[in-house]
C-alpha cells in the first residue's frame, strides 16, 4: 500500500478490468512458481515498526507530516493516523551479530526520530494501543491526508454500507460506532518478514501461523482502548472490526472478515493468493499497464502490481507477499502478529524469539500442524488475546497423540525457548545475542510479566492512589514513557503508582 494512489471514483467497469487482470496475475503467479524462477535461499529477513507521536504529557499529538518533514528520512513514513508513523529497516542476513545490530540500528534511528519530534512538543513510543487514546483522537478529521488512506477508507465504509460497529467484552466492556476506518490507527505493531524459497513457503507459513498465540501471550502491550481495560492485546479485536465490510446479515452468513486469521493449513503460497481473490472483492481496483502474461511470455518477471495492491488489503495475521528485487521476483511471510514496544530490546527479543522458533519448527519431521489442528490454533489466538501471559494454550504433546492444554509461560519455557535456541544456531546467529535476546522472553516467562501486565498493574495503583481513570490512564503513558526512553526492557520494569510522579512539560 505504499504506492501513490489518486483518490478517484470506481464504476462496474473498473472492477470487472481489475478482476480480469487479478486473474492473470495469479496465473502469472502459477506459472512463475512452476518455472521454479524465484529468488535463491537468501536468509534475509525485515523489519517495520508502527509509531505513536506522544506528547510528555501522554497525549497523542496529530503532527506526524510535521514530524516527517523535520526527520527527513525515508526510513519513516506515514501511517493511518496523524498520531502515527513508521520506520521501515533495511533488509538483513539472519546470521551471526544481526540481532544486536539490529537493536544498535534501531536505538539510533528512533532516538533521531524522537529527538526531532521533541523540537515540535511530541515523542515517538512504541506501544501497541496508547492508552490515553479516546474517541474522538479517531475520527475522520484525524487521518493522515494521504490519498490512499482516504480512498481506503471511502471503499471500505461504501462496501459496508453503515457504521462500524466495536464491541469488546474484556476485563471491562466496550460498545461504540465509528463511521470511518480511523480506528483502525490506534493498532500499532511490528511486522517481521522472511524471504523463504516456494518450496519452503508453506512450512513457514503453517510453523508461524502456530506460534502466533504465543508470540501474542508473551509479547502483549495493548490492554486498553478509549479509556477501557479490555483484552491484554486488544489489537486483534480492534483491527478486524475496524475494517471489517460486513454489515450484521454478512457475517451471520459466515461471509470471511478481512482481518483474518485463516481457516486451515496450507501446502503452498499459491493457495493464499488465490484466497484472497476468490473470497475479497477488490477494494482499490486500479489498473496499471502491464500485461502480466505477455511479459512472462517475453521471458521477463512480471511486477504483478494488481496482485500486490490486493494482497494488501486482506489483512492476514500472517500474510503471503509477493516482492521483485533488481529483476528476480521473491516470497516473504509478514508476520503482522506483534504489537509495538515497549523497547527496542523488546522488540528484537520478539524478532529473535520468532524467528528461532519458526526454523526449528519449519524443518521438524513431525510437524506441529499435522499434530494439531487449525481450529485450535485459532482458539490458541484468541485465548492469548485476551489473557497474555496468563493463557492457556493447546499443544500437541510431546511424544504422543493429542493435544494438551498447558500455561503459556511453561509452553515457552520448557519446549519452545529450547526450540527456538536450535533454530537460532541453524541460522548462524551468534551464541551471545542468541542467548541475551531469549534471554529476555524467558524472563518475561519466569515473572510472568510483559507489557500489558506492566501498563495494568500500575494503571490499578494508580487509581488506588486517587487518580481518576483519565489521570491515571495518563499517568501510566507518561511512565511508559519514560522507562521506554531508558531503554531496559520491560520484565524490568518497576511498577508502582505513577500518580507521584511529576507531569513533565516540553
Amino acid at each position: 500500500m505504499g504506492e501513490k494512489v489518486v483518490a478517484a471514483g470506481f464504476g462496474p467497469a473498473d472492477r470487472q478490468r481489475y478482476r480480469r487482470k487479478l486473474r492473470d496475475c495469479l496465473e502469472a503467479l502459477e506459472r512463475l512458481l512452476a518455472e521454479g524462477r524465484f529468488d535463491r535461499p537468501r536468509n534475509l529477513m525485515g523489519l517495520e515498526i508502527e509509531l505513536n507521536l506522544v506528547g510528555a504529557d501522554g497525549l497523542p499529538r496529530m503532527m506526524n507530516a510535521q514530524v516527517l518533514e523535520r526527520i527527513a528520512s525515508s526510513d519513516f513514513q506515514t501511517e493511518l493516523g496523524m498520531f502515527n508513523l513508521e520506520v521501515n529497516v533495511a533488509p538483513h542476513r539472519l546470521a551471526g551479530h544481526v540481532f544486536s545490530q539490529l537493536a544498535e540500528e534501531l536505538r539510533t534511528g528512533l532516538g533521531y526520530a524522537h529527538r526531532k519530534a521533541e523540537e515540535l512538543g511530541a515523542g515517538v513510543m512504541m506501544i501497541g494501543i496508547l492508552p490515553t487514546l479516546t474517541r474522538h483522537d479517531v475520527d475522520l478529521v484525524h487521518l493522515s491526508d494521504v490519498d490512499r488512506y482516504m480512498l481506503l477508507n471511502d471503499q471500505i465504509v461504501a462496501a459496508r454500507g453503515e457504521d462500524f460497529t466495536l464491541e469488546i467484552d474484556g476485563v471491562e466492556r466496550l460498545g461504540c460506532t465509528a463511521a470511518s476506518i480511523t480506528p483502525e490507527a490506534a493498532c500499532t505493531s511490528v511486522q517481521l518478514h522472511l524471504q523463504v524459497t516456494p518450496a519452503r513457503f508453506a512450512d513457514v507459513w503453517n510453523a508461524a501461523q502456530a506460534v502466533a498465540a504465543v508470540q501474542i501471550a508473551t509479547g502483549a502491550n495493548s490492554p486498553f482502548l478509549f479509556g477501557r481495560e479490555l483484552w491484554r492485546e486488544t489489537r486483534p479485536p480492534l483491527f478486524q472490526q475496524a475494517t471489517d465490510t460486513r454489515p450484521p446479515e454478512l457475517q451471520a452468513q459466515g461471509v470471511r472478515p478481512r482481518t483474518w486469521f485463516g481457516e486451515r493449513w496450507v501446502d503452498s503460497a499459491y493457495e493464499l493468493f488465490e484466497e484472497n481473490l476468490r473470497y475479497f472483492p477488490a477494494l482499490l481496483p486500479l489498473c496499471d499497464d502491464e500485461d502480466p502474461l505477455r511479459v512472462l511470455g517475453d521471458g521477463g518477471v512480471p511486477s504483478l502490481q494488481e496482485l500486490v495492491l490486493h494482497n494488501g488489503t486482506v489483512y492476514r495475521w500472517n500474510r503471503p507477499v509477493y516482492g521483485v528485487v533488481d529483476g528476480v521476483p521473491h516470497l516473504r511471510v509478514e508476520n503482522r502478529v506483534l504489537p509495538a514496544g515497549p523497547t527496542v530490546d523488546d522488540v528484537v527479543a520478539n524478532a529473535a524469539f520468532y524467528y528461532g522458533l519458526v526454523r526449528s519448527l519449519a524443518e521438524d519431521p513431525r510437524p506441529v500442524w499435522k499434530r494439531m489442528s487449525f481450529a485450535e490454533a485459532s482458539d490458541n489466538f484468541d485465548a492469548a488475546c485476551r489473557h497474555g501471559i496468563d493463557a492457556e494454550l493447546r499443544w500437541p504433546r510431546p511424544g504422543r497423540g493429542g493435544t494438551a492444554a498447558v500455561p503459556a509461560v511453561k509452553l515457552v519455557r520448557d519446549e519452545l525457548l529450547p526450540l527456538a535456541a536450535a533454530g537460532l544456531d541453524a541460522w548462524g546467529i551468534e551464541p551471545a545475542d542468541r542467548d541475551r535476546y531469549l534471554g529476555i522472553v524467558e524472563e518475561r516467562c519466569r515473572r510472568r510479566f510483559n507489557g500489558a501486565s506492566w501498563q495494568v498493574e500500575t494503571f490499578r495503583l494508580a487509581q488506588e492512589a486517587g487518580l481518576d481513570r483519565e489521570a491515571a490512564l495518563a499517568a501510566t503513558a507518561r511512565r511508559y514513557r519514560e522507562l521506554a526512553l531508558a531503554g531496559e526492557p520491560v520484565h524490568t520494569w518497576p511498577v508502582r503508582s505513577p500518580g507521584t510522579y511529576p507531569q513533565q512539560t516540553g
